[in-house]
């Protein structure tokens, strides 16, 4: 299959904001693939590289050789050449690199140039990505959609689950299962305003709830099988070699096989959460390992176990795992939870929890199997929610699903020294098919040197609440500071610009 007809697909899926319209497009690409490009298809059209990574950044893709007059590269070719560039590496690697990277690309047109740079530098915009796909996967091979969606949860990623599925339907499905040292995808949490909320939304509550700690650390997944141990983080990449004090809990456990479900966080002399970027800093590099265990060593906690010698135990109603985790882990290993009977007692402990400076709780179904890479009633997380009203100093223009309209806000704090404004970040989140038409419409208006461009700066007016998880340090942004998971709640018309929250405000928050 040529290149160029992946990048049809995926500018067609992109063209339009049918959810039906983008599943059509890429399960024709699918079943044009075949089983011998599924894979590598169903990767491209998800937006990843089976590779991963392939030690090429956007900076040594800014300059590209003049592109080729016809689509000749087939998926395959630049599969392999892809490949070969991830594993240059000694003296001389990065002119090596470079020049393999021009040979590829001078063989590739425009478009395919523009498609193969973003989706290297992980910038593939065409809405609804893993969505789409699952049922794209499915109508390309005949298959129910649940089949489709079991095994890309148990594989980790679409690329082999489409392959199997075009090869050997049904059966090739199910022979796929949980596999030691194979990264799965991790049981999510939907969200709750409350404790009260939560506890409603698990559904039955006659024996109580399992309330967890919610700490604000790494996401880690721990396969263990005999002496080898590997790490995988939510987003499924191996971070073994930057954890070594979690390798050696997790050898330290009385057990042959293993997969375990956990965190690992930096906490400070008295117990708690160092500043998550100190946390997040174990996972930036594989080199000086050794210092940063020193600098910043994290602490693993357990909450969840899914295999053990040879047992599966996702199917296993969550009390069971949780019984047979606290027989395995040591009790200062395991996550922060209690069994309350009450909502009083969840609330109490949650407010314990933030008192400790950790992010909150998750409120967990006893009855819930482990329920891989979705996100639903069985685990509820509650989060106290801060919120800020500051000023829209700029908008961008959407991608994808929001095609056409005024999208991403960049956030600014009001400045009394100044006069001005100071960024804080920029968020989409929270925003509703009625809200983007309404703020394309309102920030046209506002635009300072008119809408052309990427980013387009308006008059510094209108005000927006914004919810957010809490305050981080940036060197990114002026003030120092940025918020973590910003999101729109709504836009406050009764509030001039001088009525916005200032930094001083933002600065207590930390």
């Amino acid at each position: 299959m040529l290149l160029a007809d992946v990048v049809a697909a995926s500018q067609a899926a992109t063209a339009t904001r049918s959810r039906l319209a983008k599943t059509a497009a890429v399960a024709d690409a699918l079943r044009a693939a075949g089983p011998q490009d599924a894979a590598t298809v169903a990767a491209y059209l998800s937006g990843v590289l089976p590779q991963r990574r392939v030690g090429v950044s956007w900076r040594g893709l800014s300059t590209l050789p003049e592109p080729a007059l016809s689509a000749t590269v087939t998926v395959a070719e630049v599969d392999a050449a892809l490949t070969a560039i991830g594993v240059i590496s000694g003296s001389g690697s990065g002119a090596a690199r470079a020049a393999a990277v021009v040979a590829l690309f001078a063989r590739l047109t425009a478009p395919e140039q523009e498609y193969l740079r973003a989706l290297v530098t992980g910038q593939v915009r065409q809405g609804a990505l893993d969505g789409v796909m699952l049922a794209a996967i499915a109508s390309a091979a005949g298959l129910p959609e649940a089949e489709v969606r079991r095994a890309v949860m148990l594989a980790g990623h679409a690329g082999p689950v489409a392959e199997a599925a075009l090869a050997g339907g049904s059966d090739a499905l199910a022979a796929i299962r949980l596999e030691v040292g194979r990264p799965m995808r991790p049981m999510l949490a939907a969200s709750a305003p409350d404790v009260d909320a939560a506890w409603e939304q698990v559904g039955d509550t006659t024996a109580g709830v399992v309330v967890d700690g919610k700490l604000d650390g790494i996401r880690l997944q721990a396969h263990r099988d005999g002496d080898e141990v590997r790490l995988f983080t939510r987003s499924l990449d191996d971070i073994t070699e930057r954890l070594p004090e979690v390798v050696e809990a997790v050898l330290a456990l009385p057990v042959e096989t293993v997969v375990i479900d956990g965190e690992a966080i930096a906490l400070d002399g008295a117990g708690r959460p160092r500043p998550f970027q100190e946390t997040a800093s174990r996972t930036m590099s594989s080199t000086g390992v050794a210092e940063l265990r020193a600098r910043v060593p994290v602490t693993p906690y357990f909450f969840d176990l899914l295999h053990v010698d040879g047992h599966d135990l996702l199917e296993l109603p969550a009390a069971a795992r949780f019984a047979r985790l606290a027989e395995l882990v040591p009790a200062p290993s395991l996550v922060p939870r209690i069994t309350a009977a009450t909502p009083g007692e969840a609330t109490a402990f949650f407010e314990q929890l933030v008192r400790d400076g950790h992010e909150g709780v998750v409120v967990k179904s006893p009855s819930a199997p482990y329920a891989a890479g979705r996100r639903g009633a069985g685990w509820v997380k509650v989060k106290p929610r801060h919120t800020l009203d500051l000023v829209v100093l700029a908008v961008e223009w959407g991608s994808g699903r929001r095609q056409g309209w005024l999208s991403n806000i960049h956030l600014g704090a009001r400045d009394p020294d100044t006069g001005g404004f100071v960024m804080l970040g920029k968020t989409f989140k929270g925003m509703t098919d009625e809200m983007l038409a309404w703020q394309t419409e309102r920030f046209t208006e506002l635009a300072v040197g008119g809408t052309e461009g990427y980013v387009v700066r308006v008059r510094p007016e209108q005000v927006v609440e914004i919810a957010f998880d809490g305050i981080q340090t940036s060197s990114r942004y002026p003030g120092g500071m940025a918020l973590r998971f910003a999101r729109v709640l709504r836009y406050r018309d009764d509030k001039s610009a001088d009525e916005a929250d200032t930094l001083e405000t933002v600065r207590a928050l930390r």
